[in-house]
């Protein structure tokens, strides 16, 4: 039991390691110096986040943990959403690349509210997962699930692609960079767009009561907008 214990830790926190050191791999190397203080700003957020979560959601729900490492879609609409979510990493070289040939000046200001907006969306996602073991990161729906309404799901259908929403447009200006903020808007909403149509027809067909659910909360990702 122990030496599964230790496996299952070990997958745990493997995952988001590696996505870690690629993260900053990517910002330092692409900026061609130590010096990119924005990137240490936000690399070292977002480090001690994923690690709280992992350490957090292993204690509290393992088996949230387990459906996230969970990458390949089974729906074929996700096809295209998954594309231009592929092509919008590419947009975290550019940081990198403006910091090195000094594209952008962003205000010191804006980058530090923009780390702070990062912070709640980041947050708004760590309650979705408490409030929802079923947030998978692949679109599906397990037997025994049922249909969430309370917490974040009581204001929006889909809290969580609210908080990546956050998360993604205000990471460049976190990263100090007005140009990476071209494949957020040409990519990555698009995406999210995409992944939420395809999302709720699936949940529309297999989850029991989700169709009442959208009658009570009308909005998909921004309230009052949609």
């Amino acid at each position: 039991m122990e030496g599964n214990t230790k496996e299952s830790k070990l997958k745990a926190y493997l995952g988001p390691i590696v996505i870690l050191i690629v993260l900053g791999a990517i910002l330092f190397i692409t900026a061609g110096s130590f010096r990119f203080w924005e990137a240490w700003i936000f690399w070292l957020q977002i480090s001690a986040l994923t690690l709280f979560i992992t350490a957090y959601f292993l204690k509290k729900d393992p088996e949230l943990l387990s459906r996230r490492r969970q990458t390949k879609e089974k729906e074929t609409t996700q096809k295209i959403p998954s594309f231009l979510a592929t092509l919008n990493l590419f947009g975290y070289l550019i940081p990198g690349l403006d910091f090195r040939f000094h594209w952008s000046t962003v205000p010191f200001w804006i980058v530090i509210a923009a780390n702070v907006i990062v912070f709640m969306g980041y947050t708004l996602i760590i309650f979705v997962f408490k409030e929802n073991s079923y947030a998978s990161a692949v679109i599906q729906v397990e037997k025994e699930q049922q249909v969430i309404t309370t917490g974040p799901y009581a204001i929006v259908r889909h809290p969580m692609y609210l908080g990546m929403l956050l998360m993604q447009l205000f990471t460049t200006l976190a990263l100090g960079s007005y140009w990476a903020l071209i494949p957020s808007f040409l990519l990555f909403i698009p995406y999210l767009v995409l992944r939420i149509k395809g999302e709720e027809e699936l949940l529309l067909r297999d989850l029991r009561g989700y169709k009442d659910y959208c009658l009570k909360t009308r909005y998909r990702l921004i309230p009052s907008i949609w």
